[in-house]
């Protein structure tokens, strides 16, 4: 053992197991350095510090130690590989995205059913009936199916495509160009690509990179994003840059083409000062300097939808927090209305066979209206009911676009939208072992603590009987202007099967209602986004849809920050807890990767005013000495490197060292290999979910029944 550990002591804690019988959970008890800074005046300890390196021999003990203490416990739970049985046979169908159209071909994805990646195939577009064709198999490139498929780019006449790779759940991506009359890949190689698509001009393609990163690749801070051309059949080493910012590092700067290719389209933000919007500028094939439409960076936003004669259709939300799109003239420098503001936000615009369609969201479900190139409001797409509808593009000689439509009792199905009859019809429906009249979906609205009605989604089997006693998982996001909108999930059948009573809640910080909701759980408002979450919690309690005893709360990302945030606020209204991959440690996240990307949301400690916000919730620094608190699973991942593990091991340090003793709840750390910020193949994220089940079930005192 290294002699760092040495010193390594264990905490006994006692609990009670459901039958009343005490036992025995030790965890290890993490090192504690005497490490303290100051913030404007505040003395802010940080005595786990040196759980931020990823590469030290004491971390990966630390790990090792954990996650020996927490898959003991897992193990001993009697039902957890029947949850996982159930879970796989809920899971196993195929499954398919809409096709795309190019080069001749439809192109598509398909998974048998528990394949770790989907599939690309292509079929002749002449013949779509015909076998399909394997494109690639992402399978094929790692022996544990944790290499992805991240970007697959086809240039315009179809016969090369840029494929995009990581590997273990990184953010990081490796580019290859694939010559699509052989399908096979030429030597071109491009690396250290990050926050990055690939946009086709002529014989090459635009892409986004950071220099090669000194120090851990998976958690030094990311700067200096440059924008690159590379030339189909030459190295990286000859690749042209074409922009970049060294004066302000803290930039993304990313590039899209027109369906022309006549335009590229630079977009530079600044989210590391804190603003929420970006600049557009625009460089004409065969010019060599971008020249700016929007040259200010501010809170608004600025998206390129089209390029139209003489001038752009550019979607905003400057003076129009719901969005609109205006005519932008390239010689008159000038702006015109287009699609104007409407009370509902825009949240999607697509382009096709010369129409416009424009993506609503109406109290969180999918409203989609047709335009012509003039403005013209056409019709509105006959949608199959109230839920999530997605697709809706393609090119300017396409006579049909293909859509996705899913609800929460829905499985997601393929239709195809004829752009002369207006009229949809079912391309493919979904081969899944599921009847939705079994279960019932009912919207409700229920008041936060400053009297803000709150939308949310409650899924269940019918018959459910509103006596307190359902196991229930309630699930939030709120932030960086993210709706979460209604989406069928194969593996939450099974725990509706058993009962279960699944909550979405819709809170402030999301873009659910336009830019005013984000604002309102942003930066010093970021109080109402917990409040909007413990306010669900009551309500569920309030209408005996649950009790404390019963009752989950989860998110991931910005909801691990929600989840650690309320359960230090309200842990009495809580049974479990399932903080995923959070932003633990508020006052230090922007000193990792793209961590600083977040002070738009959340402020930086380096601001006095917004560090005093910070510090009052911040998930790692609240936690009470002696607290009572849910039964914890957290959960994150080795090669997690957008919210590195760093804040989910000091989180669970802290927890466990202040809590761990007086608590009679377990508060365990699950710590994935070889995965990232969501899980890297569908082996891992089954394991996972039935890990997630199996504690809940086992802290609520029940049993997962078979056969259900």
């Amino acid at each position: 053992m290294n002699s760092k550990l040495s010193g390594m002591i264990v905490l006994t804690a006692t609990l009670l197991a459901p039958d009343g019988r005490a036992q025995k959970l030790t965890y290890p008890t993490t090192r504690q350095v005497d490490l303290v800074e100051n913030y404007h005046g505040t003395q802010v300890a940080d005595p786990y510090r040196w759980l931020e390196d990823d590469r030290s021999d004491e971390t990966a003990a630390w790990v090792k130690a954990q996650n020996e203490v927490t898959f003991g416990y897992l193990s001993q739970i009697p039902f957890r590989e029947n949850i996982l049985d159930d879970l796989e046979k809920a899971y196993n169908y195929p499954k398919y995205s809409a096709p795309r159209q190019k080069g001749g071909y439809f192109y598509f994805y398909k998974n048998d059913g528990l394949q770790n990646q989907s599939v690309l195939y292509r079929v002749p577009q002449d013949r779509p009936d015909a076998t399909p064709e394997v494109v690639l198999d992402p399978n094929k490139l790692s022996a544990d199916g944790t290499t992805r498929l991240t970007v697959f780019t086809l240039s315009k006449n179809g016969d090369y495509a840029v494929c995009g790779f990581s590997k273990g759940g990184s953010d990081w991506q490796e580019f290859q160009v694939m010559d699509t009359k052989t399908l096979k890949m030429l030597p071109d190689k491009v690396e250290w690509v990050k926050v990055s698509g690939a946009a086709w001009q002529g014989d090459g393609f635009y892409y986004s990179r950071y220099p090669k990163p000194d120090g851990s690749a998976l958690a030094a801070k990311n700067e200096n994003h440059q924008v690159f051309y590379h030339k189909v059949g030459t190295a990286q080493s000859a690749d042209q840059l074409i922009f970049e910012d060294a004066g302000n590092p803290q930039r993304f700067h990313t590039v899209s083409t027109t369906e022309d290719e006549l335009y590229a389209a630079l977009y530079v933000s600044d989210r590391g000062k804190g603003k929420d919007g970006n600049g557009l500028w625009v460089m004409k094939k065969g010019e060599t300097k971008f020249t700016p439409v929007v040259e200010e960076i501010t809170n608004f936003s600025y998206g390129l939808v089209e390029n139209v004669a003489g001038g752009f259709l550019i979607e905003t939300n400057a003076d129009a927090p719901n969005s609109k799109v205006m005519r932008y003239e390239i010689v008159s420098k000038s702006w015109k209305p287009f699609l104007p503001e409407k009370p509902e936000p825009l949240v999607g615009i697509g382009t096709a066979g010369g129409k416009i369609f424009a993506n609503y969201s109406k109290d969180v479900t999918t409203r989609v209206q047709v335009y012509s190139h003039e403005g013209v409001f056409e019709n509105e797409v006959e949608l199959p009911g109230l839920g999530s509808a997605g697709g809706f593009g393609g090119e300017k000689d396409d006579t049909f676009v293909f859509y996705t439509y899913t609800s929460f009792n829905y499985p997601p199905t393929i239709f195809r939208y004829d752009l002369s009859t207006r009229q949809s019809s079912v391309f493919r429906e979904p081969e899944v072992n599921f009847t939705p009249t079994d279960y019932e979906t009912k919207q409700v609205f229920y008041p936060s603590k400053d009297g803000t009605k709150i939308p949310a989604f409650i899924v269940y089997k019918k018959g459910l009987k509103l006596d307190g006693s359902n196991p229930t998982i309630l699930y939030g996001y709120g932030g960086f202007n993210i709706s979460l909108t209604p989406a069928f999930s194969p593996t939450r059948i099974p725990f509706l099967d058993q009962g279960g009573v699944f909550v979405q809640a819709n809170l402030r910080g999301g873009s659910e209602y336009g830019e005013t909701w984000h604002e309102q759980g942003m930066k010093l408002k970021k109080q109402n986004v917990f409040d909007d979450f413990i306010a669900a919690a009551e309500y569920l309690i309030q209408e005996k849809y649950t009790s404390p005893g019963r009752l989950a709360l989860q998110g991931g990302s910005n909801g691990g920050l929600l989840v650690g945030a309320v359960m230090n606020q309200r842990p009495e209204l809580f049974k479990v807890a399932f903080p995923a991959v959070g932003v633990m440690d508020m006052l230090r996240f922007h000193k990792f990767t793209i961590g600083w990307n977040w002070i738009a949301d959340y402020g930086s400690s380096d601001n006095a005013e917004e560090f005093a916000a910070q510090i009052k919730y911040s998930p790692l620094h609240n936690i009470r000495q002696g607290g009572q608190y849910p039964a914890t699973l957290i959960t994150t991942a080795d090669h997690d490197d957008r919210v590195v593990p760093a804040h989910s091991f000091k989180y669970a340090a802290e927890l466990q060292a202040k809590a761990g003793a007086s608590s009679t709840n377990p508060l365990l750390i699950r710590i994935d290999t070889n995965s990232g910020h969501g899980a890297s193949n569908t082996k891992k994220a089954l394991e996972t979910t039935a890990d997630i089940y199996a504690f809940m079930f086992k802290n609520m005192g029940l049993i997962w029944k078979t056969g259900k």
